[in-house]
Protein backbone atom coordinates (compact mmCIF):
# COMPACT_ATOMS: atom_id res chain seq x y z
CA UNK A 1 0.00 0.00 0.00
CA UNK A 2 2.60 1.91 0.87
CA UNK A 3 4.73 1.88 -2.26
CA UNK A 4 1.26 2.14 -3.87
CA UNK A 5 1.04 5.58 -2.87
CA UNK A 6 4.55 6.41 -3.69
CA UNK A 7 4.60 5.16 -6.93
CA UNK A 8 1.38 8.10 -7.91
CA UNK A 9 4.07 10.68 -6.83
CA UNK A 10 6.77 9.67 -9.09
CA UNK A 11 6.07 11.57 -12.24
CA UNK A 12 7.50 14.76 -9.87
CA UNK A 13 10.53 13.36 -10.35
CA UNK A 14 10.59 14.43 -14.13
CA UNK A 15 9.47 18.25 -13.16
CA UNK A 16 11.69 21.14 -12.95
CA UNK A 17 12.06 22.50 -8.93
CA UNK A 18 9.85 25.27 -9.24
CA UNK A 19 7.13 22.79 -11.20
CA UNK A 20 7.51 20.53 -8.51
CA UNK A 21 7.66 23.15 -5.78
CA UNK A 22 3.67 24.35 -7.09
CA UNK A 23 2.53 21.07 -7.83
CA UNK A 24 3.37 20.25 -3.68
CA UNK A 25 1.99 23.23 -2.85
CA UNK A 26 -1.24 22.87 -4.34
CA UNK A 27 -1.25 18.86 -3.14
CA UNK A 28 -1.22 20.31 0.19
CA UNK A 29 -3.46 22.91 0.07
CA UNK A 30 -6.01 20.26 -1.43
CA UNK A 31 -4.98 17.85 1.22
CA UNK A 32 -5.66 20.23 3.88
CA UNK A 33 -9.49 20.15 3.03
CA UNK A 34 -9.41 16.66 4.70
CA UNK A 35 -12.02 15.69 2.11
CA UNK A 36 -11.52 13.56 -0.92
CA UNK A 37 -14.28 16.06 -2.75
CA UNK A 38 -13.48 19.53 -3.12
CA UNK A 39 -14.18 22.43 -5.41
CA UNK A 40 -12.13 24.97 -7.22
CA UNK A 41 -13.48 27.59 -4.78
CA UNK A 42 -12.26 25.84 -1.85
CA UNK A 43 -8.43 25.68 -3.31
CA UNK A 44 -8.74 29.40 -4.52
CA UNK A 45 -9.00 30.34 -0.50
CA UNK A 46 -5.25 29.71 -0.41
CA UNK A 47 -4.20 32.28 -3.57
CA UNK A 48 -3.05 34.42 -0.39
CA UNK A 49 -0.81 31.54 0.67
CA UNK A 50 0.41 30.48 -2.21
CA UNK A 51 0.24 33.91 -3.16
CA UNK A 52 3.24 34.44 0.00
CA UNK A 53 5.61 31.71 -1.37
CA UNK A 54 5.55 32.55 -4.78
CA UNK A 55 5.33 36.25 -4.70
CA UNK A 56 7.05 36.42 -7.99
CA UNK A 57 3.40 35.34 -9.54
CA UNK A 58 1.06 37.82 -9.76
CA UNK A 59 -1.25 35.00 -11.65
CA UNK A 60 -2.03 32.59 -8.73
CA UNK A 61 -5.60 31.59 -9.95
CA UNK A 62 -4.54 30.42 -12.91
CA UNK A 63 -1.32 28.79 -11.95
CA UNK A 64 -3.81 26.82 -9.20
CA UNK A 65 -5.67 25.59 -12.12
CA UNK A 66 -2.64 24.88 -13.92
CA UNK A 67 -1.64 22.58 -11.40
CA UNK A 68 -4.77 20.70 -10.74
CA UNK A 69 -5.11 20.53 -14.55
CA UNK A 70 -1.46 18.51 -14.14
CA UNK A 71 -2.85 16.69 -11.58
CA UNK A 72 -5.59 15.34 -12.99
CA UNK A 73 -3.54 14.13 -16.23
CA UNK A 74 -1.62 12.80 -13.85
CA UNK A 75 -3.83 10.44 -12.17
CA UNK A 76 -3.59 12.17 -8.74
CA UNK A 77 -7.28 13.66 -8.89
CA UNK A 78 -10.36 13.31 -11.06
CA UNK A 79 -12.34 16.05 -12.52
CA UNK A 80 -16.14 15.81 -11.37
CA UNK A 81 -17.79 18.26 -13.14
CA UNK A 82 -16.94 22.21 -13.63
CA UNK A 83 -15.35 23.68 -10.27
CA UNK A 84 -15.74 20.33 -8.56
CA UNK A 85 -12.85 17.69 -8.18
CA UNK A 86 -12.30 14.77 -6.23
CA UNK A 87 -9.42 12.97 -4.59
CA UNK A 88 -8.11 9.36 -5.70
CA UNK A 89 -7.82 6.94 -3.17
Amino acid sequence: MVLAEWQKTLFLRNESPETRGWLLDVMKCVESLGKRDFTLDEVYAFERHLGDLYPGNQNVKPKIRQQLQYLRDRGFIDFVSRGNYRLRS
